[in-house]
């Protein structure tokens, strides 16, 4: 009986279960195109021959803080060339202002000068139709300086600015209920002390007059259109202390008392033996004129009066 060969032939593998689905198959075998590899491998070698990490971040920094010296400096240079220009200028200012400070005093003097001389005519002309009742007149007017017992009263501002929920006695005035001192408060401080007996005022030096007028411009107070600051000094010839014991008693002295306690405003006042008041600027009456036979109906006034 014959025997049949054996049978050498490779047995055919069974089939992929996947076999039908062989584009899902390749992308996740391949999941990334040749280029992407090859970029990636180029990357690699490249990387391999360029400088290492710690040191490009060194040469970074370096470069940052040279780019930093380099501002720095350029700005020092600018500064040391406007630097003359600035010096130049601010002593130019510096000069101007000196120039017309020194033009100011000289008009001043002139202004004094003038007044003096117009002074001079006016006390004529008032010896000439007044006779003995000139230096009166001049007193009056507050053309002359004068001289005698009276008070000195300082008045400052709070220390610290103080607000209030009103009901002060600055309330109905409109002005802000804080420490400052306002034209209206000096307005009532200097006519207060008229009406308690003062024969003469002044308001930091400047002498008051039936012409004074005391205004306010922003936060400063104006005594016949000059800036003053504080603390005020105001000077008042009267009857020495009977005079300040009058004007404490008074409204205004009640008043000034008030924006002590609410305001925390700040005063002082003393009787003086002796206080001394410049002269007032010389009047400028534009309208006033003297009634007829006025003068000679007061021939024989001797008293004292009030300004």
């Amino acid at each position: 009986m014959s025997q049949q060969p054996p049978d050498r032939s490779t047995p055919t593998p069974p089939p992929r279960p996947d076999a039908s689905m062989s584009l899902l198959t390749n992308v996740m075998d391949h999941s990334l195109d040749d280029g992407y590899a090859e970029a990636a491998a180029r990357r690699r070698t490249e990387g391999g021959g360029g400088l290492p990490s710690p040191l490009r971040a060194k040469l970074g920094l370096a470069g940052a803080l040279l780019l930093a010296a380099v501002v720095v400096t350029l700005g020092a240079a600018q500064a040391q060339i406007s630097a003359p220009t600035l010096a130049k200028e601010r002593q130019q200012l510096i000069d101007r202002i000196e120039r017309e400070t020194s033009a100011a005093d000289a008009l001043q003097k002139n202004v004094d000068t003038l007044r003096d001389a117009v002074g001079t005519k006016q006390r004529d002309v008032l010896e000439k139709h007044g006779g003995d009742k000139a230096d009166l007149v001049a007193l009056l007017a507050g053309a002359t300086a004068v001289q005698g017992p009276g008070v000195k009263l300082v008045v400052d501002d709070a220390k610290q600015t103080k607000q209030s929920g009103g009901g002060g006695p600055r309330e109905s005035s409109g002005f802000s209920d804080t420490g400052r001192v306002r034209d209206r408060d000096m307005q009532r401080i200097v006519n207060g002390l008229w009406q308690s007996g003062a024969e003469a005022v002044s308001v930091n030096g400047q002498r008051l007059t039936a012409l004074s007028a005391i205004r306010a411009a922003g936060d400063a107070i104006l005594v016949d259109n000059r800036p003053l600051v504080p603390p005020y000094t105001v000077l008042a010839i009267g009857d020495g202390q009977q005079f300040a014991n009058a004007f404490q008693r008074s409204a205004d002295g009640l008043y000034l008392r008030a924006l002590q306690q609410k305001y925390g405003v700040r005063y002082s006042i003393s009787a003086q033996g002796e206080v001394r008041l410049p002269a007032a600027p010389s009047l400028i009456v534009r309208t006033a004129q003297p009634h007829e036979g006025g003068a000679a109906g007061r021939a024989t006034d001797t008293g004292k009066g009030t300004s």
